[in-house]
């Protein structure tokens, strides 16, 4: 079985796309649909039947499909005659489950698929990434690691202009540098350590590593074909949510999540890694998150650093500004710029955040390759990758030392995400450390 239409009528009709899980990024997903041609949204499935109505009401709301059906069963969704295709994307600790589930309505014979696509981090550790992978290679499904910000435009026409311009004729670009940081997450499962599989390191680092090999790799090839990992040094640390007063607030935000004066999720994470590239130059991505920054909203920054050229790019340069004045009593939300923590004064207006960020090109490319049977370079390979290369950021963070590859990490779960670490004890020594070695 190899879990893919007859080829026969893969033009037939659009490519149905189901969608699973009903948090804040599957909203953004939806959205994106909107400028997507060739694949309608036919299915939502969520833990509740409600949540998956309010989604499917949402994606007809938007005219991004007709009769959107809601199911609370994923091996419903995945039998669905209209599923040609399914999202997956539900919280870090059900990861594995999900996908599980999928591949046995496929590798059994009771439904047909032509792709599902994983949202990141691909698990909560190695072992859970090389889980997922697996299940999706061996029901033989072609599979796409949702990383939206290799595709989002500002890289793509960046690293093009770089590579065509600047790599061609001086040599190929040695330094990274991204970061991405915001005010935190909006779901009580983000802050939990076991339930997301550490803090901000996991949850945004898996943007700033990726975007950082994306940059440094020429246009057309996957960053394992180009970029050797050779070691890592790392540094996490809790700096705000571990202060009294935000550790009562999320309490209060959000009840039964762990109590952030005892054991927090990391909320600031910066970690170096050393590869060599494919002419046998060292090159560095330098990564940087936060769930500390207090700005006008989230802030994503890149840089590139080659012999003769330079990029920059950062999101809250936006599309517009626009200007509230102390006199107007403002509404509280995010219609500006997402994690907006401001109304008022000088604020920027990003006029399509799903395609500002990589969404819109990222579901159009990824839906365009299942419709024609094509296997994505973005790959749940990049994504085992891509967790494998975090976990060594965590080992070292934790060890204080700095991580030469190849290492073998493939049982390793660090401190954070087994509510092991203790940054604000009193003997000043994070605890932790030992058990995560």
């Amino acid at each position: 079985m190899n879990g893919k239409h007859d080829v026969n009528d893969k033009h037939a009709r659009p490519l149905g796309i189901g969608i699973i899980g009903s948090g804040f990024i599957a909203h953004f997903h939806v959205r994106s649909w909107q400028a997507i041609r060739g694949s309608d949204i036919v299915a939502t499935q969520s833990r509740t039947l409600d949540r998956a109505r309010e989604l499917a009401a949402y994606a007809e709301d938007l005219r991004v499909g007709v009769d959107v059906t809601a199911y609370d069963d994923i091996a419903a969704l995945v039998r669905d005659e209209r599923v040609d295709a399914v999202w997956v994307l539900t919280p870090n600790h059900t990861r594995v489950e999900v996908v599980r589930a999928i591949c046995d309505e496929v590798a059994s014979g009771r439904a047909r698929l032509r792709g599902i696509a994983v949202e990141k981090p691909l698990g909560r550790n190695i072992a859970e990434a090389r889980q997922v992978a697996d299940l999706v290679r061996e029901a033989g499904i072609p599979h796409a690691y949702l990383e939206n910000q290799v595709y989002a435009p500002r890289l793509t026409r960046a690293r093009e202009l770089m590579w065509t311009r600047g790599a061609r004729h001086s040599g190929t670009p040695y330094l990274a540098r991204c970061t991405e940081e915001h005010s935190g997450p909006h779901s009580a499962w983000f802050w939990d350590g076991e339930a997301q599989g550490g803090g901000v390191l996991n949850d945004l680092m898996c943007h700033s590593l990726e975007a950082g090999r994306f940059l440094l790799t020429p246009p057309g090839m996957a960053p394992s074909q180009w970029l050797r990992p050779v070691s890592v040094t790392a540094t996490i640390a809790s700096l705000r949510w571990g202060r009294e007063r935000y550790a009562a607030r999320l309490e209060r935000e959000f009840p039964g999540v762990q109590d952030y004066r005892d054991t927090p999720s990391e909320d600031y994470a910066n970690a170096t890694y050393t590869f060599v590239n494919g002419d046998d130059e060292p090159v560095v991505v330098e990564a940087m998150t936060s769930w500390g920054y207090v700005g006008a909203g989230m802030r994503l920054s890149f840089e590139l650093l080659g012999p003769e050229y330079s990029m920059s790019a950062n999101s809250l340069s936006g599309d517009a500004t626009v200007f509230f004045s102390r006199n107007l009593e403002q509404a509280s939300g995010e219609d500006m710029v997402e994690k907006q923590n401001a109304e008022q004064g000088l604020m920027p207006v990003i006029a399509d955040e799903p395609a500002a960020y990589g969404y819109t090109a990222e579901n159009t490319h990824i839906s365009g390759m299942f419709a024609r049977g094509e296997q994505p370079l973005e790959s749940l390979d990049s994504g085992v990758e891509v967790t494998e290369l975090l976990m060594a950021a965590y080992y070292a963070a934790e060890t204080q030392t700095v991580v030469r590859f190849p290492v073998d990490l493939g049982d390793y779960v660090p401190a954070v995400a087994r509510r092991a670490w203790r940054p604000r004890s009193k003997s000043g020594t994070p605890s932790g450390t030992e058990a995560g070695a």
